[in-house]
């Protein structure tokens, strides 16, 4: 089976910022979408947006009418909602089943697994939107793919379909890769937080404009650094 060379039916579990997204992706690379989830007003014009005419369905129902099933919920649901699926008979032999949260591996699908489900866990590594801005920050970014070995091509290929670069990380390794991608985020915006809000406090009155350029400098010459060339000499 090959994620390249296959029209897929697509459906999505979760219509936040990321699922839409993504289905978008794989619709653009040739995949149908066969149905979304979506419980929230904001969820429903979210999905309306970014999938139009794609039909909004129970999650039982999703499942139902998909060879491909993508959960985009937080990582905290994603085993109660796997073993609910797994309980009411929802998953089918052979269907590709993914997720989306950075802390889980394949591992999460083990209740359904038994029925035959092919796991993989994708994670791109962006900050989501939700809108169809993030279809541009998914080209050239990294998809984290776990999965077993024989079914790693798939998850590759699948991330490639979505315009981003494949980085296999391990079952074992998923936790560390999360804690990274979090610190990253967190830190990030918590450095930009504090160097605004003193520049603030001493009556600078756009300090985004104050802090941008040097954090962007400086966040470019440590990426340059972690890829393993050097920075731009500074005097």
């Amino acid at each position: 089976m090959s994620a390249a060379s296959s029209r897929l039916g697509v459906g999505v579990i979760g219509a936040g910022r990321v699922g839409p997204v993504l289905a978008r992706a794989l619709a653009g690379a040739g995949h149908a979408i066969t149905g979304i989830s979506a419980i929230s007003e904001e969820s429903r014009d979210r999905a309306e947006s970014m999938l139009p005419g794609a039909p909004i369905l129970e999650p039982a129902e999703v499942v139902r009418r998909s060879e491909l099933v993508l959960l985009a919920v937080p990582g905290a649901e994603l085993p109660g909602l796997v073993s609910g699926l797994a309980a009411i008979g929802a998953w089918q032999p052979g269907q590709l089943a993914i997720h989306t949260a950075p802390e889980h591996g394949y591992g999460v699908f083990a209740p359904a697994l038994a029925v035959g489900v092919i796991p993989i866990a994708l994670h791109p590594a962006i900050v989501f939107t939700g809108t169809s801005l993030d279809l541009g920050r998914l080209s050239g970014a990294t998809v984290a793919v776990t999965a077993p070995a024989p079914v790693l091509p798939i998850g590759q290929a699948l991330a490639v379909e979505m315009g981003a670069e494949p980085v296999v990380v391990g079952e074992q390794d998923r936790p560390a890769y999360a804690e990274a991608i979090g610190a990253a985020d967190e830190f990030s915006r918590a450095v930009v937080r504090q160097a605004a809000d003193a520049l603030r406090a001493i009556g600078i009155e756009r300090p985004d404009r104050a802090v941008g350029g040097v954090v962007r400098a400086a966040v470019e010459d440590e990426l340059m650094s972690a890829a393993g060339a050097d920075p731009d000499p500074r005097e």
